[in-house]
């Protein structure tokens, strides 16, 4: 009987949050961080706070229609999507190069040796079944190294229906693309 009221009071709880679902980045199951390992000239790198276009900045899961229009899928992210992308390009970074990567504010004593600011212009589900992200990084050395201005474009495939988790498990996959492009193309 106890179990009975707890499956009946979540059940409760459940119906009375309306439309508020929300979905991690990673989805169910979020897929494993890039296994490629990619050497990097720099022993230490600061991720600043990633900036995203305005419809991208809500909690909205978007998705692109008939006409280039952009829709909620009527899901929520877990965490705003600026936050939890540089969250996720600081961790993986430091397991693709090996090397010690925080995003900003750099918790050290030491300045990083250099910093990435990536700066994003599309985040969103495709008509094509894919999750884009697209945009411009910057690599600031702090003191040597060369500075580097770039433009890039993801997708990973959305594996099955389009619902909340397999969109998130797609964004996961297709920011970790991208982690693997800048620690090959920006931090070398």
């Amino acid at each position: 009987m106890p179990r009975l009221l707890a499956l009946l009071a979540a059940i409760a709880l459940t119906a009375c949050s309306g439309d508020d679902i929300r979905v991690a980045p990673g989805g169910q199951v979020a897929p494993a961080p890039p296994s490629e390992r990619v050497g990097i000239r720099y022993g230490s790198v600061e991720v600043v706070l990633v900036t995203m276009p305005t419809y991208a900045t809500t909690e909205e899961i978007m998705v692109a229609a008939e006409g280039g229009t952009l829709v909620p899928l009527g899901a929520l992210w877990s965490d705003e999507p600026a936050r939890a992308m540089t969250l996720q390009l600081a961790r993986e970074l430091g397991v693709v190069t090996g090397r010690v990567v925080a995003p900003e504010p750099w918790p050290f004593r030491d300045p990083a040796d250099a910093r990435i600011d990536v700066r994003v212009e599309d985040f969103h589900a495709t008509r094509r079944g894919t999750f884009r992200v697209a945009g411009q990084y910057y690599v600031a050395p702090e003191d040597q190294g060369r500075e580097v201005a770039r433009g890039f474009a993801v997708e990973a495939p959305i594996q099955g229906e389009l619902t909340a988790s397999t969109v998130a498990a797609a964004r996961t996959a297709a920011v970790g693309r991208l982690v693997v492009a800048l620690a090959r193309d920006g931090l070398r």
